[in-house]
């Protein structure tokens, strides 16, 4: 099962989508403010892993659960959904922590 990573990324992205629309934590309470709050911390991680793999400390691992499709060198597609997921859990949590009573 080739993509069975990515599918697990997804289904994450869409499980964060969903208490995201119930309770109007971001995207759907202030999309642009979101965008730009996600971007910034993504842009960043994209520039870490590159240069992390241009020193070589990074490198794409061999599993039987991704696609082999690489964006760049040892910088696998999974790699973008994974940070997605990372930067959109991250403003879900602390967005639904400001707003506890």
């Amino acid at each position: 099962m080739t993509f069975a990573y990515l599918v697990a990324l997804i289904g994450s992205l869409v499980g964060l989508g969903l208490i995201d629309f119930k309770f109007k934590l971001a995207f759907f309470g202030k999309a642009k403010r979101a965008a730009i709050t996600i971007a910034i911390p993504f842009l960043f991680f994209v520039i870490w892993d590159l240069a992390g793999i241009a020193a070589g400390i990074f490198f794409r691992g061999d599993s039987s659960h991704m696609l082999g499709i690489n964006l760049f060198h040892q910088f696998p597609i999974e790699e973008i959904f994974f940070l997605g997921v990372l930067c959109y859990t991250t403003l879900i949590l602390t967005t639904s922590l400001a707003r506890r009573p």
